[in-house]
């Protein structure tokens, strides 16, 4: 047997302080996990259940610390939002996982980004239909190292931040997620089996806006560092 075309290459993000590599084979994230950023994108922000959209494994762009990735201005739209998060990425599978076990599932952490062509977003909710042409497009998702949870614990709390040109414009706490990890970990898994090498995007706070050509990105996490990104042209190629 051989495969008629090539087989798609495996996506995969360095872990820190390693040769190795996480590879990536299912990209999950929440929607609207601080009321803040609930509230500014027009949503009462009581406590209803999580929900939940994907991204293709190949949308995952790793970014290594001291390293600028140059990401390119997507087509189509005129309004690309950044959105700061933390990636879970899971290490063992699982289904129904009881929310005290989830922290069992997590391999490690990572800080990433849901870029987001708001404008196509916001006119497939108006129309009813789904968000992928403005959330799952090309290098929609760039990463950071991941950190093994056995070196970094777990995340009940931590700032998180975003700033462009130096400019501050997402600063809050993970302790403000509407759903903690464990229990995004929880309840995702009664829709899906978990698997290792699935990563879980667990939403952005409040600050959200767009960025333009030649704008620098940086977003961090405490405990796990900080990630440049500088938008490009759309006829540039990424670096």
């Amino acid at each position: 047997m051989s495969f008629v075309v090539p087989p798609p290459v495996t996506v995969t993000v360095p872990v820190v302080g390693s040769a190795d590599v996480f590879p990536v084979r299912r990209v999950y994230c929440v929607g609207r996990n601080y009321a803040a950023h609930a509230r500014e994108m027009g949503f009462d922000p009581d406590r209803e259940p999580p929900f939940f959209f994907a991204k293709p494994s190949d949308a995952v762009i790793p970014v290594g610390y001291g390293n600028t990735l140059t990401l390119s201005y997507p087509a189509l739209t005129g309004s690309f939002h950044y959105e700061a998060e933390l990636v879970v990425a899971i290490g063992a599978s699982g289904s129904n996982i009881p929310v005290e076990q989830a922290y069992e599932h997590v391999w490690g952490y990572a800080v990433g980004l849901d870029m987001t062509r708001r404008d196509l977003q916001m006119k497939m909710r108006e129309m009813g239909r789904p968000w992928e042409i403005g959330k799952s497009f090309d290098a929609s998702a760039p990463i950071g190292p991941i950190h093994p949870a056995a070196a970094v614990g777990h995340f009940e709390h931590g700032s998180i931040w975003l700033t462009v040109d130096g400019l501050d414009r997402q600063r809050s706490d993970l302790s403000h997620l509407i759903w903690s990890v464990s229990e995004t970990i929880a309840d995702l898994s009664r829709y899906f089996h978990l698997q290792a090498g699935d990563l879980i995007y667990t939403g952005t706070p409040e600050g959200v806006g767009a960025v333009e050509p030649g704008n620098l990105m940086k977003v961090g996490i405490e405990r796990l560092g900080e990630l440049s990104v500088r938008v490009a042209s759309s006829d540039n190629a990424r670096q």
